[in-house]
């Protein structure tokens, strides 16, 4: 069933996938092994051969909504059952920035790989970000720039964050966005895409863990 249902997901098979979800839960199949073995599973090969340029945004997309759905009908199970998400990330263009494709693409990426996702939207004001990791305990904060003239917005919102003395992993990206910025101004991690945006994201919250623990 897992394979199938992968397969279902990497097609963006919405009906088939929902179908098997639903098949699995009637047949008495763990919820959290449905998450793990089959739509994440799923996902993370669409994420790997985007990173690779296998297949493109159109095709990521369809993913995510056949992920998206089967979700719809699994989520209750998983509430039930006490799964909780792998991480919690708050996300959102920085101010004065208003483009979210990638944005969205990271979003759809991260719920994909299991974490609880956050989306602000954008043209987002650093006390926002800071209210959203107060409200909901994130441990990361994904900050996304489009524009060269916005990118100075992620550096303030940076600085008001660990101003504020929360203890929250940032992430930086976007098109004009590099490595060597991101450490300038910070940022714990930088992704160049969004599938290396999951990969930052997972390596960060071991890091965190690990320090707390």
């Amino acid at each position: 069933m897992s394979k199938t249902l992968s397969e279902c997901i990497i097609k963006g098979d919405q009906a088939g996938a929902v179908a098997l979800v639903k098949e699995a839960l009637a047949e008495g199949v763990d919820a959290k092994t449905i998450l793990n073995d089959g739509l994440i599973a799923g996902m993370a090969v669409v994420g790997e051969r985007f990173k690779k340029n296998e297949v493109y945004i159109p095709e990521v997309l369809i993913a995510a909504r056949a992920m998206k759905t089967a979700m719809e009908v699994l989520a209750p199970k998983l509430a039930e059952a006490g799964v909780e998400p792998i991480g919690r990330a708050v996300i959102g263009t920085v101010q004065g920035d208003l483009h979210d494709i990638g944005k969205n693409l990271v979003v759809m990426m991260l719920k994909g790989a299991g974490f609880e996702v956050i989306d602000l939207g954008v043209d987002v004001k650093p006390d926002v970000f800071i209210d959203a990791i107060k409200t909901t305990s994130a441990q990361i904060v994904g900050l996304s720039a489009l524009l060269t003239t916005t990118m100075p917005a992620m550096e303030v919102a940076i600085k008001a964050i660990k101003d504020a003395g929360l203890e929250v992993r940032t992430v930086v990206g976007g098109a004009p966005v590099t490595s060597g910025y991101a450490e300038r101004i910070g940022a714990d991690g930088y992704a160049a895409d969004a599938a290396s945006a999951v990969d930052v994201a997972k390596s960060l919250l071991s890091e965190r863990v690990s320090r707390t623990a």
